[in-house]
């Protein structure tokens, strides 16, 4: 789409095109994503030098959970295979899923084509892995997340190839 110009004798008013509104969505979509990995990040970091068996003893108490339940001893189980440095890579993890995220929502705000490859490129990298967790096993949660992929990488795929068309149709006229 072009911008469309009104002169006046005054004023040099541009008049922008419309935003994508499926765009925008993804787009909100890849930012609160990246919100929350950087929650875990942070949070991840902040528990660094932390006995996290003490943390979620307490926590436990304070929920008034049962100290001796399956659910606390699950919990503290795998808290102690938890050590600073996997806090750390986990902490890494966060920021780098934040920053691709960040990328992703930016660049389909500001629809540029370098946004809807990159998320088209990373949505569908990871639905073959969503493919394989729902064969193991099936819930509402990874159901819906599949679903939801499924349907930004079909509709990413549908306007990166509709662009490119608009591209090379353009292209063309200009060379003739």
């Amino acid at each position: 789409m072009q911008e469309d110009q009104i002169d006046s004798a005054t004023t040099n008013i541009r008049v922008h095109p419309r935003h994508n509104r499926w765009l925008i969505l993804i787009a909100a979509f890849k930012l609160a994503q990246a919100a929350l990995f950087i929650a875990i990040g942070v949070g991840a970091l902040r528990l660094v030098g932390k006995d996290l068996g003490d943390l979620l003893t307490q926590l436990a108490d304070h929920l008034r959970f049962n100290p001796e339940g399956k659910l606390v001893n699950f919990v503290l189980e795998r808290a102690a295979d938890v050590d600073d440095h996997m806090l750390r890579r986990i902490g890494a993890v966060g920021f780098i899923y934040a920053g691709l995220d960040l990328a992703e929502g930016i660049g389909l705000y500001l629809e540029k084509v370098w946004g809807e490859y990159m998320t088209l490129i990373i949505t569908g990298s990871f639905l073959p892995l969503e493919v394989f967790e729902l064969i193991r096993r099936i819930t509402w949660v990874r159901s819906g997340l599949f679903a939801i992929n499924a349907l930004v990488f079909i509709y990413l795929l549908k306007v990166v190839t509709e662009r490119a068309r608009e591209r090379e149709a353009s292209r063309i006229e200009r060379t003739d």
